[in-house]
């Protein structure tokens, strides 16, 4: 794997604090990102629930989780790649599920 952005020199100088600080960057860059894929799965969840489309689609997943293993350069395994997009998928899926209940409660509501 080819170093990052940052040269070797600098990292032989940074202490346990900077790699920490690092980390903390990249976590909330890894939210943020996190929660625009959601945002997209919820718009997906939308037409499917518009277009009377199961919410599971187990092709489609599949899909995702081998795209994320062929992008998968280390040193994370292909294995340990495939489990945390699995739990993405997974929270994915509930909360579109979660906004269709919302959805269907709102129509319960309106028709009351």
């Amino acid at each position: 794997m080819a170093p990052g952005p940052m040269s070797m020199a600098r990292r032989r100088l940074m202490k346990i604090g900077d790699w920490r600080r690092r980390i903390d960057e990249i976590d909330r860059k890894l939210v943020e990102l996190l929660n625009e894929r959601s945002r997209c799965a919820l718009e997906i969840g939308k037409i499917k629930h518009a277009e009377h489309l199961p919410l599971y689609q187990p092709e489609r997943e599949k899909e995702v989780l081998q795209n994320a293993e062929r992008n998968n350069s280390g040193p994370l395994t292909d294995a340990a790649i495939r489990r945390l997009f699995e739990r993405i998928i997974d929270e994915a899926r509930a909360a579109e599920r979660d906004a269709m209940d919302e959805q269907g409660e709102g129509s319960k509501e309106a028709a009351e």
